[in-house]
């Protein structure tokens, strides 16, 4: 699979914008044309995990229906329509020779990823793939492996309809851990890695991987409200971070606030998330607002649990720095929040927090490549090297240096 996929790699590098979005619009109509079978398939994944009595969390990422799958598409539709990266140029100079030196940005090759219960992902991944001259080979997670197949069928056979090279969207069918394994090894025929899931994941892959590797954000996302936060405006933030969608990277799984204001403010936002059922790990002063609400006691281990469902982490932090230095400290480098109405504060978080994505008066739900224009994305990268954040169509790309001489050597 591999190997057919860097064939179809070099032919991709020679396709034409047109020709890629060409395919693109083939694969949006693709997947709403043939939403009855992948429906069917992802039920299939939905009854079996619901017989494992997997969390509420899961089940919503692993979860199809046709408005998430006209969601899919109108993505792929979304993608055809930006500019192509590939061939840009980034930068280039004339050397002291005459050498005309220019930097081009050019496919990355094959990509692999590893990833969830995450069906949307395989159309995201093999969209910006498409679209950025790469082929790419999929190993999902058995949890949706139903899903990942027929989606992959269906889109694959939709590219090479329309004129891409065979092999040029692959997943693989096993679900034994050995096809991982193998697949981390391919050094000369995957050009990058990319893991999208769990911590377990993520680590797994960064240790073993004998390929380069994108590391993908595990979300341990906070909000905090500072002294001089609206209370109402921060209520409807925190509320919305961590409960418009629980299972996901970018919902927060950790509520700071600053102890002057706590005992006024903080009795509003724990009633409100406890009425949407979220289960509340406090500190101390946190939870010497008992009388008012059921509060289970927090431990070190909390501040650092990605939760991916309806619990959430609170403590009571004397002041911005001790804020800083908690979200420093027990952050996954994703997304962060503060609310404030001090705009030396507000400087100073975006300044001082080491994070992919940070925000001021804002939920950390937006992290996401298709809320900030990118199109769909391939993962939202943690790591500071290549890429960092949402990526799509630029992060799928590398350069390489173009010389136009006119018999020039060096002495």
């Amino acid at each position: 699979m591999a190997t057919k996929a860097r064939e179809a790699s070099r032919i991709l590098a020679a396709t034409s914008t047109r020709q890629r979005d060409r395919a693109l619009l083939a694969m949006a109509h693709a997947l709403t044309h043939n939403a009855e079978s992948i429906l069917a398939a992802n039920e299939q994944d939905m009854v079996a995990a619901r017989a494992k009595n997997t969390a509420a969390g899961l089940l919503d990422r692993l979860a199809l229906d046709p408005q998430r799958l006209k969601s899919m598409s109108e993505a792929i539709r979304s993608l055809s329509l930006l500019p192509d990266p590939i061939g840009e140029v980034v930068a280039g100079h004339r050397m002291y020779n005459g050498i005309q030196i220019t930097q081009i940005r050019v496919p990355l090759g094959v990509v692999a990823m590893i990833y969830e219960a995450r069906p949307n992902v395989t159309a995201d991944a093999a969209a910006l793939c498409i679209k950025t001259g790469n082929a790419v080979v999929l190993r999902g997670g058995s949890m949706a492996v139903n899903s990942n197949l027929a989606l992959t069928r269906v889109l694959a056979a939709a590219a090479v309809a329309s004129g891409m090279p065979d092999g040029c969207i692959a997943s693989v069918e096993s679900t034994d851990h050995a096809a991982v394994d193998e697949l981390m090894t391919l050094h000369g025929l995957i050009d990058v890695l990319i893991p999208r899931g769990g911590a377990g994941l993520i680590k797994s892959v960064v240790e073993n991987a004998k390929v380069p590797v994108i590391e993908t954000g595990v979300g341990n996302c906070h909000v905090y409200v500072h002294t001089t936060a609206d209370s109402e405006m921060a209520r409807r933030i925190v509320i919305n971070a961590k409960v418009q969608r629980p299972g996901v990277c970018n919902a927060a799984e950790t509520l700071l606030i600053d102890d002057a204001i706590h005992e006024r403010v903080l009795p509003m936002i724990l009633k409100a998330l406890e009425d949407e059922g979220v289960t509340i790990y406090g500190d101390d002063k946190t939870r010497a607002l008992g009388a008012i609400m059921r509060i289970q006691p927090a431990t070190d281990q909390d501040w650092a649990t990605e939760y991916l469902d309806l619990k959430m982490a609170c403590k009571v932090v004397r002041d911005l720095d001790d804020a800083i230095r908690h979200i420093n400290t027990y952050g996954t480098g994703h997304s962060e929040a503060i609310v404030t109405g001090d705009y030396d504060a507000a400087r100073r978080f975006t300044s001082e927090i080491d994070a992919a994505a940070v925000y001021v008066n804002a939920s950390t739900r937006f992290t996401d490549g298709g809320e900030f224009g990118l199109g769909a994305e391939i993962g939202i990268s943690t790591q500071k090297l290549h890429a960092r954040g949402p990526m799509g169509l630029h992060a799928l790309t590398s350069t390489k240096f173009v010389g136009m001489g006119s018999g020039q050597v060096r002495e």
